[in-house]
């Protein structure tokens, strides 16, 4: 069984939407404070997401991801993958990295001017556009534009 990582995105989103707001305890994970991984180059590596993705870097070396931008999702995606899917290749990487982005359009323009492979794009997912790259260490980076509401 494929694992699609938009449809199980609709299915959560659609299961928090609906699930009816009860009192959470003490003691309970509120989100994601952010994602950390070793790197051979942390510094070109940093370099590349900025110049490339245009990650703002901070002087300590790493990026600040607002919840909270115009059309972002309000929620992020936690889902552990059977250890034999192919969902990540062609990276061999233990993880990969959605990032959800404005304009895929203007986005992948961008990469493709700083030489960057796209490896593949769909475009008929119903919870809007895809497109997946690998980094300098050969993370698979997924890059998201989600779907409009209707009405926008």
């Amino acid at each position: 069984m494929k694992l699609n990582l938009a449809r199980g995105f609709a299915i959560i989103l659609a299961l928090f939407c609906a699930a009816p707001a009860q009192a959470e305890q003490p003691g309970h994970v509120t989100g994601i404070g952010g994602v950390f991984f070793r790197s051979k180059d942390p510094k070109a590596l940093a370099a590349w997401y900025r110049d490339v993705l245009g990650l703002k870097t901070e002087a300590w070396g790493g990026a600040l991801l607002p919840y909270n931008a115009p059309g972002h999702p309000s929620v992020l995606v936690w889902t552990p993958f059977p250890a034999a899917s192919g969902y990540m290749a062609p990276s061999t990487r233990e993880f990969m990295i959605n990032f959800a982005v404005d304009d895929l359009d203007a986005m992948i323009a961008r990469l493709t001017s700083k030489g960057v492979k796209i490896l593949r794009r769909d475009d008929s997912d119903p919870n809007g556009i895809f497109a997946w790259i690998l980094d300098p260490d050969g993370t698979k980076i997924e890059l998201w534009q989600p779907k409009k509401p209707a009405g926008h």
